[in-house]
């Protein structure tokens, strides 16, 4: 326990300093960094060491479904720690046993098998290979407005700029998916650009070759490139042109899963039942690492008498499994996917259609659930992007008020964990309304 000021700011400090000497950050240039230190946290609220406490509408990566510390999923943690802390994926495991369960209880009828990562970029690695080898082609679709992790052939398959210096694994094509409010396609609404962005995926099909098109790779909702809820009967429409053609359709549902969208998956909104289902985040709320792929049964019973040529340390990882295991229980048993259903709907959705009333900045608003984005513009009429240095402004604004935002490009997503309240909803909203109306 810490018993004085100074050693909590002493605490912080050392947590600086051996950051700086010692950690390598992700998507960083290194001399600049200056992380902020986070020691503790519980529900949507996260502190450091001299207990100075932020209101988390990150959710850290998008990924603290349940809240940080629920003390079910802690709990699970500790007590498979003292059974059996870790054994190898080729035994047989109880814990891992009700993970797989429960997980492929949650998805449509004819998923049974699962296959565990350590989190999502090789979720999506291993549908990829999965796809490749049950039909016997090669290429890979994804869209360009899309970050899949960062491994091999999922960031090959990212459509942002991160998958530029890292474009080494082979077969991946890219296409542009709906966005009405920047269209590729000149539509005049959801409806046309839904029609337009299947007819343009047609096209790219016909274009690469069905009979070399082994999947289709989409995020259900697409996340770090700008919560872009697909409108109506685009998924189903992807869905029927992989069955012409006999291509598999893998679903990413790593950010969008586990209650983000106010549903189990994303896709339980739309008219869709995917070949291949990844996961991770949400799962377990990233408490330890885990992912997975849900196989459906047709390519599951393909590797019954084939050998699946891939496999990892840590698959099904006691610990990990234990966590997804209650933090489900937990979800479930505590209403919280159903509370990120109501929250969006009636509580978050309406309070940022306000917002948008109040401040011209705010383009655009969109989301469900717990996946928002706030588009931020320049001139509404233009669309103009607001720049990186007016954003940059609003992070550093909103952190000295005690906000922890997720930031990418010219947009705020206000994700929330999934067991937010109203009274904090509230609060998180005239932070965003004091911020833009004095930071900019």
């Amino acid at each position: 326990m810490m018993s004085t000021t100074a050693d909590t700011t002493d605490l912080d400090e050392l947590a600086r300093r051996l950051d700086r000497a010692h950690v390598f950050h992700s998507w960083s240039a290194q001399g600049a960094l200056a992380p902020f230190v986070i020691a503790g946290g519980s529900g949507a609220r996260v502190w450091d060491h001299g207990g100075r406490s932020w209101l988390d509408f990150s959710s850290q990566l998008v990924n603290v479904n349940i809240g940080h510390q629920h003390p079910a999923v802690v709990a699970a943690i500790a007590e498979q720690a003292g059974r059996l802390a870790t054994i190898a994926p080729s035994t047989a495991n109880l814990v891992r046993g009700q993970a797989a369960e429960r997980i492929a209880a949650l998805a449509p009828a004819g998923f049974e098998k699962v296959f565990f990562t350590n989190g999502g970029a090789d979720a999506n690695e291993n549908a990829i290979r999965l796809a490749r080898l049950y039909t016997g082609r090669d290429k890979v679709l994804s869209r360009y407005r899309s970050y899949h992790g960062n491994t091999g052939a999922a960031i090959v398959a990212t459509g942002d700029w991160r998958r530029v210096p890292n474009e080494y694994a082979r077969g991946h094509v890219h296409f542009f998916g709906p966005y009405a409010y920047r269209s590729e396609f000149w539509s005049d609404g959801p409806e046309q650009e839904c029609e337009r962005a299947l007819h343009h995926l047609r096209r790219v099909i016909q274009a690469e070759g069905p009979e070399s098109i082994a999947a289709i790779l989409l995020e259900t909702v697409p996340g770090t490139a700008g919560v872009l809820v697909p409108p109506p009967g685009y998924l189903a429409g992807v869905r029927a042109l992989a069955d012409e053609h006999g291509i598999v359709l893998i679903l990413d549902e790593v950010m969008a899963g586990f209650g983000r969208t106010g549903r189990w998956f994303a896709f339980d909104d739309h008219d869709v039942v995917p070949d291949l289902i990844t996961f991770a985040k949400g799962v377990n709320s990233g408490y330890v690492p885990i992912g997975g792929v849900v196989i459906s049964d047709p390519i599951a019973a393909a590797f019954d008498e084939r050998v699946f040529p891939g496999g990892l340390t840590y698959s099904g990882h006691p610990l990990a499994a234990a966590s997804a295991v209650a933090a489900i229980d937990a979800m479930r048993d505590e209403g919280i996917v159903d509370n990120a259903r109501r929250i969006g709907a009636d509580v978050l959705g309406p309070a940022l259609a306000e917002l948008a009333g109040r401040h011209p900045v705010i383009g655009e608003v969109r989301g469900v659930g717990v996946f928002w984005a706030l588009e931020l513009v320049t001139d509404r009429e233009t669309r103009q992007p607001l720049p990186a240095t007016a954003m940059a402004r609003l992070r550093a604004a909103l952190f000295e008020r005690g906000l922890i935002g997720f930031f990418a490009d010219n947009r705020i997503h206000v994700v929330p964990p999934c067991t937010v309240g109203d009274d904090e909803v509230r609060e998180a909203i005239a932070l965003y309304d004091e911020v833009l109306a004095t930071a900019l």
